[in-house]
């Protein structure tokens, strides 16, 4: 049977938005309606007549609500077969009616566990029993039983009960359990994620992993126009990132824009003072900090002026229409910041296609975990979020950094993480100089960095080199000394340290070591 009428239906919901309305519909349709405690209540104080599930199964509900559907006069009136005559001989030997249709949304357990104050006893509290069983079963049972545990979906059904006599029509019965699969799917994950968390804080990662994932938009296509992609966000998580960011102007972003809005939002937001970084390719093509915002992207912008057209612009201050005149000069794909004046969005929408993003500075680049496919399988690691504290710094030289070399070191540390490996860079206190990313040598890396501050016309004397990883041998630091660099910071760690530092000392130069590895692949 294609298309069945919808005689009977139970209700039982924790989100009532839209609920009166779509159950007043099922009334004027005649169709019966069971419900539960609270939302009993909130249909019968909206007029719409109901019957307790109590009553039908002649069983109160027990253990504070905990156990009210679990009974087989509601589970035998979902699963039996209309189709087969001993099912619904069964049903009347039992006395228990079919259910044609069940509205189910389940207890908020996501939102719950999004605190991060949550307890385990409020969060136990929060998984719901009866519901997911409830929609298992009608989902199962589709070809005669429609299921609804989305507010969004009321309205289509809503529509096919009025053209349809009351019936839903098959086509939609099936798509309705697809989504109720995917939805009990979804809430059993957040449940095991939300233990997993826990279980890896006491013993790291688990033998088994799921992820929770909502699509937040379809993407025209990936890295290039033969992939398909599209955009997710982490369901367990209250929107944040690039998630929780607001379009104001342009076209769709692309799969490329987001990833690389990740890394120049990543690299502003390292910083309290007024911070500008330009990204191409997931590389910093120049940031640098002032005061003055259009300095600070008159700076970022000199490092590399020419890989910078098409790029990334992103700073942790509302652009200004001095700021937004600067970048209508060049083609720039993207702008990101906290918010844009009157006048810079007056200026940046006249360019069409141009994406604005409104990026709040309490929406930074969160804890969490990266996900990298490779054939057959999947890396997990935690995010390189965060920052060293440089109190934990330690000299190794003989001569201590001055004051500016010092400030550019910490400048330089914050920013180098997010360079692709092999990476080093050149910095003064407010701005990176050149930039050396994705080399194989770390001595390439450097002579790279050394090339484009040329090109650039930017001197490196007295700068501070930084590396992401420490230097293997001295020719890394003997070609920075030769550029005129006099500080350099680096993790160490190399079985010849001793030999970097004795080039350090005979150069003259301040070194600091990190104590840890920035590696970015």
């Amino acid at each position: 049977m294609s298309e069945s009428k919808v005689k009977r239906a139970l209700i039982s919901t924790c989100e009532k938005t839209g609920l009166a309305e779509f159950a007043r519909t099922l009334h004027e349709q005649g169709v019966e309606i069971l419900s539960t405690g609270g939302t009993a209540r909130h249909l019968q104080e909206n007029d719409i007549p109901v019957k307790n599930v109590s009553d039908v199964t002649g069983f109160p509900e027990i253990l504070g609500g905990r156990v009210k559907t679990l009974h087989p006069k509601i589970h035998g009136g979902l699963l039996a077969k209309r189709s087969k005559n001993e099912h619904m001989q069964e049903l009347a030997e039992q006395k228990i009616g079919p259910i044609d249709m069940v509205v189910v949304n389940l207890y908020p357990f996501e939102k719950t566990v999004a605190n991060p104050d949550v307890s385990i006893e409020e969060a136990l509290e929060n998984i719901d029993i009866g519901g997911p069983c409830m929609i298992r079963a009608a989902a199962k049972n589709y070809p005669a039983v429609a299921v609804v545990t989305d507010p969004d979906q009321y309205e289509l059904v809503s529509e096919e009960l009025k053209e349809n006599d009351g019936a839903v029509t098959e086509k939609t019965r099936q798509q309705l359990a697809l989504d109720a699969f995917r939805r009990t799917a979804q809430y059993d994950q957040a449940i095991s994620g939300f233990l997993a968390e826990k279980e890896k804080q006491e013993k790291g990662f688990g033998e088994k992993v799921t992820f929770n994932l909502k699509k937040v938009q379809e993407l025209r296509y990936g890295e290039n126009p033969h992939q398909q992609a599209a955009f997710y966000a982490d369901a367990l998580r209250a929107p944040s990132g690039v998630v929780a960011a607001k379009q104001l102007h342009g076209k769709a972003l692309s799969y490329n824009n987001i990833m690389d809005m990740n890394a120049a939002i990543g690299m502003a937001l390292e910083f309290d003072a007024p911070a500008v970084t330009i990204i191409k390719h997931s590389n910093p093509c120049g940031a640098a900090t002032d005061e003055n915002l259009a300095v600070a992207y008159e700076k970022a912008l000199r490092t590399d002026s020419v890989s910078a057209f098409g790029g990334i612009v992103a700073m942790n201050r509302t652009v200004s229409g001095s700021v937004a005149e600067l970048i209508a000069k060049i083609f720039t794909e993207v702008v990101i910041a906290p918010a844009f004046s009157g006048d810079a969005l007056d200026i940046l929408t006249r360019k069409k296609n141009i994406r604005l993003i409104e990026w709040p500075t309490d929406q930074p680049v969160q804890e969490g975990l990266e996900i990298k496919a490779v054939a057959g399988g999947f890396l997990l690691q935690d995010l390189d979020v965060g920052v060293e504290n440089p109190d934990d710094f330690k000299m190794v030289t003989k001569r201590p950094p001055t004051d500016l070399e010092w400030q550019a070191m910490v400048f330089g540390w914050k920013l180098c993480k997010w360079v692709k490996s092999n990476a080093v860079i050149y910095v003064n206190e407010k701005q990176t100089l050149g930039i050396g990313a994705g080399q194989m040598s770390r001595v390439d890396a450097s002579k790279f960095a050394i090339a484009k501050a040329k090109d650039a016309g930017l001197s490196l004397n007295s700068s501070a080199v930084i590396s992401d990883a420490f230097f293997p041998f001295r020719d890394g630091v003997d070609a920075a000394a030769e550029a005129g660099a006099t500080a350099v910071i680096e993790p160490g760690g190399s079985v010849r340290d001793e030999e970097v530092i004795q080039a350090a000392n005979e150069h003259d130069m301040a070194m600091i070591f990190t104590g840890r590895r920035h590696f970015r692949h």
